[in-house]
């Protein structure tokens, strides 16, 4: 799959789950399209704000530094009402998560039948935890990914990056890091190359609908 085409999943999803009178609940704010919520604002989501106002839009983060609406940890969340949300969204959390299999079975329960859990994880990426905030436990394979999620339904997996882009990701200089990543993301567009090889994974997963 093309780089072109992750990032188109990642677009058409969030229209998906941002639907009018939607419950949406941000794990972490890695959304970051909310700078009143988070400690970062991502300029190239900011298409998704006009969204905000037919959907609601919760964020949790597990300290109250960065101003979410509630504090939880995602691997426990008791005063989170089961089946309470449309979709659940998930970005680049369940690597600084020590139990990332709680964090999901969580996430599942308090997903409405046939809500949705949207998920970035990383597989070849370098470490990076903030010392005193968060560690840095896990990396994920497709397999992995799928294992976690054997109580879903619906379950899309969509790598990121190709593998020589990835390689350039992993190198320490920045100058050559640069280089490397954008002649390797030439060479993954005009190559066969493996999906297994990635920088991580999106995907999505649908919590079984009521009979």
């Amino acid at each position: 799959m093309s780089r072109a085409f992750c990032y188109d999943f990642f677009d058409q999803t969030i229209r998906d789950l941002f639907r009018p009178h939607q419950r949406i609940l941000d794990v972490g704010g890695g959304l970051r399209i909310d700078r009143s919520r988070g400690n970062v604002e991502d300029r190239s989501r900011a298409w998704i704000k006009p969204l905000l106002s037919q959907v609601e839009y919760l964020v949790m983060d597990p300290v109250d530094t960065y101003h979410p609406d509630f504090i939880g940890d995602v691997m426990a969340m008791p005063s989170v009402p089961d089946a309470s949300f449309d979709a659940v969204i998930c970005l680049a959390v369940l690597e600084h998560v020590p139990r990332p299999w709680d964090a999901i079975g969580e996430m599942h329960r308090v997903l409405k039948p046939g809500g949705t859990v949207f998920c970035y994880v990383p597989f070849l990426s370098p470490y990076h935890a903030m010392p005193g905030y968060y560690g840095d436990f896990f990396r994920y394979t497709e397999d992995g990914i799928r294992s976690l999620c054997t109580d879903f339904t619906d379950v899309t997996v969509v790598p990121v990056r190709g593998p020589v882009e990835t390689l350039g990701h992993l190198i320490p200089s920045s100058f050559l890091r640069t280089c490397v990543v954008r002649i390797g993301a030439f060479i993954d567009r005009h190559r066969t190359s493996s999906g297994k090889q990635a920088a991580g994974y999106f995907f999505t997963a649908k919590r079984t609908p009521s009979a």
